[in-house]
């Protein structure tokens, strides 16, 4: 059984969870350029990047198997750093956590959830489309001259009165 919870100043497991997000994001470490910033991220700014952000983690038996990031737009909800440990993929973790962020976004009036995937990870841009979210943007990292990423979005049904 998988429980969701919410990772706040209480939460202890930082080694952990920069493990969860490397292992999970290390099959792009040959695939993508410029390289994952999941790769510049400390156990330090993953604490902090967990207090400016509304942050998620994924247990199963006390096992953290998956996280999520979320960041309030102007007119959605970004979703960053959502992370499946590598034997739980498949498994629904993803979903389960798209599921909070969607939640998450009617709470807070957003209409709408996006994300940003690398260009060359068309196996994302699948999973992502079967889950709801569209590509809305090519864009470059700074220095590059070609398409790095693509935006996604998935808007959201309102919530019922």
């Amino acid at each position: 059984m998988i429980a969701i919870i919410r990772i706040d100043n209480g939460f202890g497991r930082w080694d952990e969870l920069l493990a969860l997000i490397l292992s999970s994001f290390s099959y792009m470490d040959e695939i993508i350029d410029p390289p994952s910033s999941a790769l510049r991220l400390t156990l330090a700014s993953l604490a902090q990047k967990a207090t400016s952000e509304i942050a998620f983690a994924a247990l199963e038996e006390n096992c953290l198997v998956g996280c999520v990031f979320l960041k309030p737009e102007t007119d959605c909800l970004y979703v960053g750093k959502l992370a499946v440990a590598p034997g739980q993929q498949g498994k629904g973790v993803g979903r389960r956590l798209l599921k909070v962020a969607q939640d998450t976004a009617h709470e807070l009036n957003l209409p709408a959830l996006r994300l940003e995937t690398r260009i060359e990870l068309v196996g994302n841009h699948t999973t992502f489309g079967r889950w709801g979210f569209q590509k809305t943007a090519e864009k470059s990292h700074p220095g590059f001259d070609r398409i790095t990423f693509i935006e996604m979005r998935k808007q959201l049904e309102p919530t019922p009165a």
